[in-house]
């Protein structure tokens, strides 16, 4: 009976926390979404792509300022959650801000006269604070409609990631790194973008399959990071050789065994070990790249010396699609992903193979950016 009742608590316990991971990782509960059309100039162009940057940056610093105030009890009120770790928060905001200031220089770079975007020299984060302030003013009328709908869209996104922050690091994600082998998509160079896809494969010829084609398509490649169930799956329904086959111009690389929190799970080891060796059997060098991405972003605090025993690096995201959940539409996808593409101006960016909304959003994007921004090649992600 003893044992019985030891069984039952242990898979209580499990239960909670497998429940206590997806609840702290199923989102927000608004996504920060955006109408691009309400921005009435084409951005397919490096100018055109600058100048929209400059503005959206104008608008969100103003958010980022806004929010800053928020008291610990507005947050927790907020983000329905039960304590904040305030200097994750003032890091993160502080970083942001930062960030900003950086992306409006290089947006800067080819300004004109008499255009209400550029300021005069900004040469600290205080600088642009108050130009950005003053110049919501002088926004042009035809465009009050956007600023309103990008004021909205900051402070739902802002939103999103003070809850991570304000979670981290008893609950890890890609809001920050625990250490130098780790990495967001933060420090690439200006407008420069890679493409990242997880949790796949698919069952033969499903989403994977067809994310393969657009990106063949569309001459881009990703790197796709598979769950070694999934991968194992598939194998056995076709063979190495063909499996293999399918990833060809991509990169492939590791989520673990199961889509499970690595910050909680106590296989979490054996899940990166037993993934690896399945996917080195299979994948051939110029496929398989020595990276990790953990499920949801969480991953133990001091797992650093684990991963650089295995040579592998932890690759995280800071452009996130939110293409898993059933708030967006494909549309939504383009216009969020466009707009966060347009504040950040450099990333990586995250998306799901299993799910159907990438493969249709992504043209759109690619359409609509042009010559603006560059697409780079996934092998080159290890030494980002």
């Amino acid at each position: 009976m003893t044992r019985c009742l030891s069984v039952l608590a242990l898979s209580a316990a499990v239960l909670f926390m497998n429940n206590a991971a997806a609840a702290t990782s199923a989102g927000p509960a608004v996504v920060a979404k955006a109408d691009r059309l309400l921005w009435h100039e084409p951005i397919n162009s490096q100018q055109g792509f600058d100048k929209a940057s400059r503005a959206a940056l104008l608008v969100y610093v103003i958010a980022i300022q806004d929010m800053q105030k928020w008291s610990d009890s507005t947050m927790l009120a907020n983000f329905k959650i039960k304590s904040i770790n305030r200097a994750s928060v003032d890091k993160w905001i502080n970083h942001e801000l930062a960030l900003s200031l950086r992306n409006y220089q290089k947006a800067a770079t080819d300004c004109v006269r008499e255009d209400w975007t550029c300021l005069d020299a900004v040469a600290n984060v205080m600088d642009l604070l108050i130009e950005a302030e003053a110049t919501q003013e002088k926004i042009p009328a035809a465009l009050k409609a956007w600023q309103a709908n990008l004021a909205d869209f900051s402070r739902a996104y802002l939103s999103e990631q003070l809850r991570l922050a304000a979670l981290f690091p008893k609950v890890s994600s890609e809001i920050d790194r625990f250490n130098d082998n780790e990495w967001t998509g933060d420090a690439l160079a200006d407008r420069q973008f890679f493409l990242s896809f997880d949790d796949g494969p698919s069952a033969v010829n499903g989403n994977t399959d067809e994310v393969l084609a657009m990106l063949a398509a569309n001459q881009k490649n990703a790197v796709f990071f598979v769950l070694g169930e999934n991968f194992q799956n598939r194998l056995q329904k076709t063979n190495a050789l063909t499996l293999a086959g399918i990833y060809q111009q991509q990169c492939v690389a590791s989520h673990g065994w199961e889509h499970q929190s690595h910050a909680k799970w106590h296989s979490w080891q054996d899940s990166i070990k037993r993934s690896q060796v399945l996917l080195n059997s299979v994948l051939t060098k110029d496929n398989l790249l020595p990276l990790f991405r953990p499920p949801y972003g969480q991953r133990k605090a001091d797992s650093g010396a684990f991963f650089q025993s295995l040579a592998l690096q932890v690759a995280l995201w800071n452009l996130d699609s939110q293409d898993w959940n059933t708030q967006v539409n494909a549309d939504d996808i383009v216009n969020r992903m466009l707009t966060l593409m347009l504040i950040k101006r450099h990333g990586v960016l995250l998306f799901h193979d299993v799910h159907p909304k990438a493969k249709v959003a992504l043209p759109k994007l690619f359409h609509q950016l042009g010559e603006a921004v560059s697409w780079e090649d996934c092998h080159l992600l290890v030494k980002k």
